[in-house]
């Protein structure tokens, strides 16, 4: 028993011994010696962990809270059981669930995917997404920028305005939500639960003021968000969606892909609007030459060659004299630019029916 004992413990001291002459060999850092692989690393192992406390509010009650721009970085977020709380989450993610949460205010900012409130009821909210839903909810006064088809179900007393809102760092995050700033179907709600005779939802007044919704932010730290909601200044155009239209003339602009698409598309709007007329929709999205042959008509052969560059850029205007006053604008502003304007009032009005027509079947609505 003796020398059995005795073997194995030199053996054990003779592989404690390799072991140290082993990590000698490596390097006090860990290294292996020459000639030695380095064992592999995953990617998995050096992603920083994820605390799901940094990415939830629940449970509160009377307070301010939120998230910085860059703080949330794409990740899901989640609101719930929340009361009388102003909540603010300042920068892009990929979906967001607000549950049972009862009077309060609350802003998100662009979300990759969808956002879907349950159970919620009094709240008033600004929200971006890609999708928007609701289901048990009561009460919802929304400023919203959804690319798809906003639906409620199950729900009472919904009221929409067009999201309106302005800091430094939205426009990137819209760009990193993938979000364009033009697809903004806010007040094409669909209903998945019509209660005959009522109505679930409704627009909320044009005068609407976003502050008296959702007031800025209180608390210090949220206050170095350099928040405007001026109309003139909001990321997102203002459009009057499904509005009655003042007049029975509109005109269609539509901009083709290039380094400025988007400035000149919103000074184009700055320039209309502030002669008076309205803007009614706007929408981004791919063409086909045959779709330009069915929506540009007798101009396609110019504008077909465009297309390649990237998706077009639609505005459509409300007013008596759009048509001139576009068209005139146009020739002063963006001279040197291929820019499609509708040609007469006569025929305007099948222009704005073909490229939206055309736009809602390429999105999917």
């Amino acid at each position: 028993m003796g020398c059995f004992f005795s073997k194995r413990r030199k053996a054990a001291q003779g592989g404690q011994q390799q072991q140290q002459q082993q990590q000698q060999a490596a390097g006090a850092d860990g290294e292996p010696a020459a000639g030695e692989e380095k064992a592999p690393q995953y990617s998995w192992e050096q992603r920083a962990k994820i605390d799901p406390k940094d990415y939830t509010f629940s449970g509160l009650k009377d307070e301010t809270v939120g998230r910085l721009p860059g703080k949330v970085a794409g990740q899901q977020f989640i609101i719930q059981d929340c009361e009388n709380c102003s909540i603010y989450i300042f920068d892009h993610s990929a979906t967001i669930t607000v549950d049972d949460c009862v009077n309060c205010q609350i802003f998100l900012g662009p979300i990759k995917g969808s956002v879907f409130f349950r159970d919620c009821k009094d709240c008033k909210c600004i929200v971006a997404c890609q999708q928007f839903r609701t289901r048990d909810c009561r009460k919802l006064e929304v400023f919203l920028c959804c690319a798809t088809q906003p639906i409620i179900e199950s729900s009472t007393g919904m009221k929409f305005g067009c999201f309106q809102y302005y800091y430094p760092e939205l426009a990137l995050q819209f760009k990193d939500a993938g979000l364009s700033i033009f697809n903004n179907t806010w007040s094409n709600i669909h209903d998945f639960t019509p209660v005959s005779g009522e109505n679930n939802w409704g627009l909320l007044p044009e005068n609407a003021v976003v502050q008296d919704y959702v007031p800025l932010p209180s608390s210090e730290e949220l206050k170095a968000v350099r928040i405007s909601t001026d109309a003139m200044r909001s990321i997102i155009p203002i459009t009057r969606g499904r509005r009655q239209k003042s007049s029975e003339e509109s005109c269609l602009a539509v901009f083709f892909a290039g380094d400025y698409t988007t400035a000149n598309a919103r000074k184009l709007i700055d320039e209309m609007t502030g002669k008076g007329f309205q803007l009614v929709q706007t929408k981004e999205v791919p063409m086909k030459a045959e779709d330009a042959q069915r929506v540009f008509r007798q101009c396609a052969s110019e504008f077909i060659p465009l297309l390649e560059k990237g998706p077009v850029v639609a505005l459509e205007f409300n007013g008596d004299g759009a048509v001139e006053a576009c068209q005139s604008t146009v020739n002063d502003v963006f001279n040197g630019t291929k820019v499609f304007v509708s040609e007469s009032k006569a025929s305007a009005s099948q222009d704005v029916d073909n490229f939206y027509n055309f736009a809602e079947m390429q999105m999917g609505m």
